[in-house]
């Protein structure tokens, strides 16, 4: 497969940005790794095997200067911006509400919500006004997106605000044919979700093994939202392990 597109991936060093990141390259994209860890996003750019169509970009969401460095990197290398994948996140799991630190609550929202606005601005500006103009902003959302789970909620706030953002993007970036999706994951196995396979904390205090699913999947399903054309939106997507606890009351 082949294409002449650039793609930017954020958290892409490990877990699901890796994954989208490979299977971009794969799909014959050229793609802008972006993470914090440099060593790990030049092992992924590495596997990937695309040569110069890989891109390492050490990167912290977090900061407006390190974000527009990202994207004039990419713009140098590539000549323009088709795809945002706005990946790059992280979370407190474990944390009793009553004991959680406005240190750790500003962490999570730093790179969650105000990262996700940053690299989502700068991809907009850029998409804006290339030739031929637009883009597609691809915002990781989660299934805590919809709802919570135990003891969560720097991470299910963020969540739950990158839906207003989304929608906000798709609305706006009508007028300059940049269309904006959302895809909310449920259970990829990954470095970081492997604890849940291990057993998990449920609404009811338990601890439960959950199902888990292929990242693969996931980064399958980025390969294909990205793929369309600019006046088709997949606007939500929501995609999960068959069997973990989401639909009904478990």
């Amino acid at each position: 497969m082949s294409s002449n597109k650039v793609a930017v991936v954020t958290g892409a060093g490990s877990g699901i940005g890796k994954a989208a990141a490979l299977a971009l390259l794969a799909a014959g994209y050229s793609v802008a790794l972006a993470g914090r860890r440099t060593e790990l996003l030049e092992k992924a750019a590495a596997e990937s095997g695309a040569g110069s169509r890989a891109l390492p970009v050490a990167t912290d969401v977090s900061r407006p200067d390190s974000v527009r460095a990202l994207f004039a990197k990419t713009k140098q290398a590539f000549g323009r911006i088709d795809v945002l994948f706005n990946n790059a996140g992280t979370n407190a799991p474990g944390i009793l509400f009553e004991d959680l630190t406005f240190e750790k609550w500003k962490e999570v929202v730093d790179t969650n919500l105000n990262g996700m606005f940053l690299c989502a601005q700068e991809a907009y500006r850029h998409m804006k006004d290339q030739t031929p103009r637009g883009g597609r902003i691809i915002n990781n959302g989660s299934i805590s997106a919809h709802a919570p789970r135990p003891d969560s909620a720097p991470y299910t706030s963020t969540k739950h605000a990158v839906t207003g953002l989304t929608k906000c993007i798709s609305l706006d970036g009508r007028k300059y044919d940049i269309a904006c999706s959302q895809i909310d994951i449920g259970n990829a196995l990954t470095e970081l979700a492997a604890r849940m396979a291990k057993g998990v904390k449920q609404a009811n205090g338990t601890v439960a093994v959950e199902a888990m699913m292929d990242v693969r999947e996931v980064a399958s399903a980025v390969v294909y939202m990205s793929g369309l054309a600019l006046d088709t939106n997949v606007q939500f997507m929501t995609i999960m392990a068959t069997k973990m606890p989401f639909v009904g009351r478990g």
